[in-house]
């Protein structure tokens, strides 16, 4: 069996136990053994006491340390670590391999994907992003990564940084996008409801087109009439710049293609 201990209680922590939870019920060779957290009872509903500790000295030997807290927290949370010469990794998608600490092999263990407490997702859809300092560890990281998903890639550093800003686009950029288009609804007394069909399609369409080929909208037509229309509707100064940004990007992008 290859022993796993994850170190944190947010949200990747829990999405990442609840997953090595299911593989286990399922027969894989990943046990998960043990579980650290400060607070204890943020696990209790998940995990039994004697599998939780809040003491860095109580760390049961494993295979695999997955450090999954706050970016600013890796390093200081490696820091700490009481041993020598095992294999910790961290999940971040913007934090360098070097952050941990040099007394452990250091690796990378990024799950892409937006996590939301009490919210479940389907771990077998996300994209886990690997990295190591040798070869051994690495194949060690993808038979773990393999247990809980079916989309597993090795991506270097540079590679996660690129990847993690480019998911800040589509991602959070995206869902604040949402936030002002509820918002316009609620002025206008509209259901945001409305939308959702919209929303829905435009993800599946990328699902078979590249973005460019599925934009359209006033600002890919050229449309100016309709886009000085929206610019004198929109009295809310950030919206209003938001959307001359968005519109003259995607009329660059298209004097490019």
């Amino acid at each position: 069996m290859i022993k796993v201990i994850i170190i944190g209680s947010g949200n990747v922590a829990q999405h990442l136990i609840a997953a090595f939870q299911k593989s286990q019920k399922e027969g894989t060779e990943i046990e998960l053994i043990q579980v650290f957290s400060r607070k204890r009872e943020a696990l209790v509903h998940l995990l039994g006491s004697d599998q939780i500790t809040s003491d860095y000295n109580q760390l049961l030997e494993a295979d695999l340390y997955i450090i999954a807290v706050s970016d600013d927290a890796i390093s200081t949370v490696s820091d700490q670590l009481p041993f020598k010469n095992r294999l910790v990794a961290h999940t971040s998608g913007s934090v360098p391999l070097d952050v941990l600490n040099d007394n452990n092999r250091k690796a990378v263990f990024y799950p892409l994907q937006t996590f939301t407490k009490n919210k479940a997702v389907d771990f077998r859809n996300i994209p886990i992003c690997l990295e190591s300092e040798n070869a051994t560890d690495f194949q060690l990281l993808k038979k773990v990564a393999q247990t809980i998903s079916d989309s597993v890639f090795a991506i270097n550093s540079h590679q996660r940084k690129a990847l993690h800003v480019a998911a800040v686009f589509v991602n959070n950029f995206t869902n604040h996008l949402y936030q002002i288009g509820s918002e316009i609804c609620q002025e206008n007394q509209v259901p945001f409801d409305i939308l959702k069909p919209l929303i829905q399609e435009t993800a599946q369409k990328i699902m078979s087109l590249s973005p460019e080929e599925a934009q359209t909208g006033p600002a890919m037509r050229n449309d100016k009439k309709t886009i000085e229309a929206h610019e004198l509707f929109l009295y809310d100064k950030n919206q209003a710049t938001i959307y001359k940004i968005l519109t003259q990007s995607i009329q660059d992008n298209g004097k490019k293609l």
